[in-house]
């Protein structure tokens, strides 16, 4: 059984929507990006990521994505066109980019929430953070209708 908790839980990113954040009183909200904002295999944002941001950004939410991944350009290239800052080998589950980030755009740990989809990095580094956890399905895990808009 894992001890680790998220705090909330949600199918999709998609599903944690502007008034949810404005309601949960989230001003800065740390993202994973490979299989929680895209698939793995997704070179570029995809429309409904696109709209959320907008959309987290109209409630006067800061998005910034804090990966695991380390291949920076690719990161980079995929993050700014939405206008997201990145992060890129945060080395997750350790906390220290998470608490950076905090520092940086000046959020303290009660506006901070951390959305991910793995309980072994993003869940753990939002605890070791002590800012709030909310777990989204693994996106590779959803069937195509799914991530569809109706």
């Amino acid at each position: 059984m894992n001890s680790i908790k998220a705090d909330k839980k949600f199918e999709k990113f998609e599903d944690v929507t502007p008034d949810i954040l404005v309601n949960e009183g989230v001003k800065l909200l740390l993202c994973d990006l490979d299989n929680t904002l895209r698939l793995h295999s997704e070179k570029e944002p995809a429309e409904e990521l696109v709209k959320w941001i907008e959309g987290c950004h109209k409630a006067g939410v800061k998005v910034v994505i804090i990966s695991n991944n380390g291949r920076k350009k690719m990161m980079q290239k995929f993050c700014k066109p939405i206008g997201v800052p990145c992060v890129w080998w945060a080395h997750k589950p350790f906390s220290t980019k998470l608490t950076e980030a905090m520092d940086e755009y000046h959020f303290t740990t009660e506006e901070t929430v951390m959305l991910g989809d793995k309980y072994s990095t993003d869940v753990l580094a939002a605890r070791f953070a002590k800012i709030r956890a909310w777990k989204v399905d693994h996106r590779r895990n959803l069937t195509p209708n799914d991530q569809k808009e109706d």
